[in-house]
Formats: structure tokens, C-alpha cells, sequence
């Protein structure tokens, strides 16, 4: 091999290793600029869009315990087959498992805002859970194919139940609705006061009577005239 032979074998050499040098490099840019667009995009994502939210949990929890019921019912029932009555059923059904102390008539403590001791009186689930228990199995029916004129939790039945609950409830524990309304309008009817008159002025002193005609004279040189 002759020098010039050698020198552009050690050329092509040099070329290829900076060719080879320069690939990796451009590799290696390309991966750090394709990690850090995933890293922002992970990061500027919300977190909500991957996980089901509290209502949308709670609301399947709880269609999964209404359709259990149904399993357990003697006879066992069909979603189709379902009518309010079912799901009045159903709400007396969860009262066992209510931690609201709900005072019967007969309690000492029934209308007690704050009973100052305990009672025997049964535990019970509270209005507000029920509404809302009742609102989330309406939405979930209809969003399991159920007709919304065919919702049983709709029924006028179940929204009577609810009325009577808040009402029973709210007279047990001492939060009567009626009575807040009655000492209102007691307040509003209650006659204003009436401002008092003020004391009549003084009036004016009397002026002496005009002197006779036997004083004209005296009275004359008295008052200046």
C-alpha cells in the first residue's frame, strides 16, 4: 500500500466515524426532546380524567346494592318488574343501617333540639341521605336503559315518603318547620309602637288688664306712653 492509498483509507475512516458520532448524537437529542414532550404532556393532563369521580363511584355502589336487593327479594325481582312500591321497600330496608336518632312521641326528649341524655329511640337514616341516595339510583336507572316515564325512584309515591321523612324528622329532633313559620308572622303581625306625643308648649304670659279711666292717668306715666 502506498501513501496515498493510506491516506484515503485513514479519510474514509474519519468520515465514517464522524458520520457515526454525528447519528448518535441526533439519536440522542431526538430521545431527550421526545421524553421531555411526554413528561409535559403527563403533567399538564388532569388527574380526573383518568379516575371516575366520587359521584359517579358512589353512584354505581350504590346501583349494585339496589340490585342486590332485588337478587335477595322473596320472590326475586326484575329490574323491569320494579315499581315504587319496591323502592319504599327498599328505603325502610336500609333504616337498619342508619346511625340518625329519630325520638318517638312517647320519648321525654321527642322535639329536644339537644337531649341533655340518651334514649332508647331507634337509629334510623337520615332525609338528606335518602334524597340524595334516591337521586343518584334515578340517573343510574335511566343511564342503564330505563325509560325515565317507566322510573320507579321518580314515582310520586317515593317523593311523598321523602316529604313525610323530612317533616316526622324534622319534628323529632326539635327543627319543626312550622314553628319557625308561626313565630315569623307573629313577629310581623306584633303592633308597632306608638311614638309619644310630645308635652304641649307653655303659652304666652297674660298681659295685665288696660287700667280704668280713674287710672288712665297713672297708667299713662307707668308704661311710657
Amino acid at each position: 500500500m502506498n501513501f496515498q492509498e493510506f491516506d484515503e483509507s485513514n479519510n474514509n475512516n474519519i468520515s465514517t466515524t464522524t458520520t457515526n458520532n454525528l447519528m448518535m448524537v441526533t439519536s440522542m437529542a431526538t430521545a431527550s426532546a421526545s421524553a421531555s414532550a411526554s413528561a409535559s404532556s403527563s403533567s399538564t393532563s388532569p388527574p380526573s380524567t383518568t379516575s371516575s369521580s366520587r359521584y359517579e363511584n358512589q353512584k354505581r355502589r350504590d346501583w349494585n346494592t339496589f340490585g342486590q336487593y332485588l337478587r335477595n327479594h322473596r320472590p326475586p325481582l326484575s329490574l323491569s318488574r320494579c315499581s315504587g312500591a319496591h323502592v319504599l321497600e327498599f328505603l325502610r330496608y336500609l333504616d337498619q343501617f342508619g346511625k340518625t336518632k329519630v325520638h318517638t312521641q312517647m320519648c321525654p326528649l321527642f322535639g329536644h333540639p339537644n337531649p341533655p341524655a340518651p334514649c332508647p329511640c331507634p337509629l334510623r337514616q337520615a332525609w338528606g341521605s335518602l334524597d340524595a341516595l334516591i337521586g343518584r339510583l334515578r340517573a343510574a336507572f335511566e343511564e342503564n336503559g330505563g325509560k325515565p316515564e317507566a322510573n320507579p325512584f321518580g314515582a310520586r309515591a317515593v317523593r311523598l315518603y321523602l316529604r313525610e321523612v323530612r317533616d316526622s324528622q324534622a319534628k323529632a329532633r326539635g327543627i319543626s318547620y312550622e314553628k319557625k313559620k308561626r313565630k315569623r308572622l307573629s313577629s310581623q303581625a306584633q303592633p308597632q309602637p306608638q311614638p309619644q306625643p310630645s308635652p304641649p308648649s307653655r303659652p304666652p304670659p297674660l298681659l295685665p288688664p288696660p287700667p280704668s279711666n280713674e287710672s288712665n292717668h297713672w297708667y299713662k306715666l307707668n308704661m311710657g306712653i
